[in-house]
């Protein structure tokens, strides 16, 4: 899950749950808006491992060190307990009426496990046993970046900010529905450039659903007789729902998996369902055998089909092959970077071809998937090397 969203989850949790306040205000702080503060700072605090990424010139850390001690249960305690030492000597700093160390200790450790949780959700995976272990688990329930997700946890909070007082609610709900509106043409227009476009239709119905949402509860102010942990404690459960109609929509993708591995009578090494964009209706179905990776794009929209009416015309499917081994790749595969990329990747291809005498060895993790076909897949490995076998270069292929 991206950054930006598991602080806004984290304040969600504050508010919604801890009696948290709006973290920006012209009163003066109080417990309520350390609290927030904390649950949004323990959320984001796990992704703080990318600062070492941005002074190292490791090509690697993306794979060994990101989404590890930082994201570690073992080491959740330790991070929770220096966060709420360090935000206690602050605020007696600045004399502020804090929580008690105990208090904060646990806002901490729930904003830390809320990312962790977050994570385990996506396709990624986290090292969650670190140091111990060093095993991913992900639970591919959720895209990395999902708007729809991100919007749920957000809106809550915003009409929670918009019906707080009686003073100026026409105008702040009038702008935040504008402002609403453009962002939500501003993703449309990201997500086409992605190739996962949605229709003109959605897009005009999403603007709609934003009206109501933010306007109509402006009219004859019934929107200020919502309390504001009640706008909360919705969004939360509404991500609570989210999330579960995600496991299920997962559970009905991966059983359509295993029916198109069963029609084609794969010898299935590894099999899995992971989401696209831009809904929970879309899925990438990927099956690893001894030679290769089979692709299917799902539509749980589509009319569900049992294994006897499936019929192998009826879906469209693609095979990425490996290519036959040779000792290029033979000497690929022993140079320890690449050994890391094979370790992290979990329906790896390789693929090697001949520039003139320059030999080309190529690995990709189709876990990553190519929304557009006319760019080349994410964590795609590069190995370049002369025809003695010497390495002219490596490294990942940028798009």
């Amino acid at each position: 899950m991206d950054t930006i969203t598991h602080g806004i989850a984290g304040a969600l949790i504050g508010k919604a749950v801890f009696r948290g306040e709006d973290m920006f205000s012209s009163q003066p702080v109080s417990r309520g808006r350390i609290v927030t503060w904390s649950l949004m700072l323990g959320a984001i605090f796990p992704d703080s491992d990318m600062i070492r990424e941005w002074f190292s010139s490791n090509p690697m850390l993306i794979l060994t060190w990101h989404r590890s001690i930082t994201h570690s249960l073992l080491c959740m305690p330790f991070f929770a307990l220096a966060l709420a030492t360090l935000t206690r000597w602050f605020a007696r700093w600045r004399k502020w009426d804090a929580p008690s160390f105990a208090i904060l200790a646990g806002m901490y450790a729930i904003g830390i496990l809320s990312h962790i949780f977050l994570d385990l959700v996506t396709t990624f995976g986290t090292m969650i046993w670190s140091p111990l272990g060093w095993s991913r688990p992900a639970w591919d329930l959720i895209f990395i970046i999902d708007f729809t997700f991100s919007t749920i946890l957000l809106g809550p909070q915003i009409l929670a900010w918009v019906y707080r007082k009686a003073e100026g609610l026409k105008n702040r709900a009038m702008i935040t529905w504008s402002v609403s509106a453009i962002a939500s043409l501003a993703i449309a227009a990201l997500l086409k450039n992605v190739g996962a476009p949605i229709s003109a239709q959605t897009a005009i119905a999403i603007i709609a659903l934003l009206a109501a949402l933010i306007l109509l509860p402006a009219l004859r102010g019934k929107g200020l007789r919502v309390q504001y942990a009640t706008w909360n404690r919705v969004g939360l459960a509404a991500a609570g729902l989210y999330i579960a109609g995600a496991f299920f929509a997962h559970r009905a993708a991966l059983e359509r998996v295993q029916k198109f591995a069963s029609l084609l009578q794969l010898p299935v090494e590894s099999l899995g369902a992971l989401p696209l964009p831009p809904s929970l209706w879309h899925w990438d179905g990927l099956v690893n055998t001894p030679r290769g990776v089979y692709e299917v794009r799902l539509d749980l929209s589509d009319q569900i089909t049992t294994s006897t009416t499936m019929s192998l015309s009826s879906i469209e499917h693609r095979y990425y092959p490996d290519a036959s081994p040779n000792q290029y790749m033979e000497a690929a595969n022993r140079l320890p970077e690449v050994q890391k990329v094979l370790w992290f990747a979990r329906f790896p291809v390789t693929r090697f071809h001949k520039e003139g005498s320059t030999a080309i060895v190529e690995i990709s993790d189709m876990r990553f998937p190519q929304v557009r076909r006319d760019r080349p897949a994410s964590f795609t490995y590069r190995v370049t090397m002369e025809e003695s076998g010497h390495v002219i270069s490596q490294g990942w292929v940028k798009e």
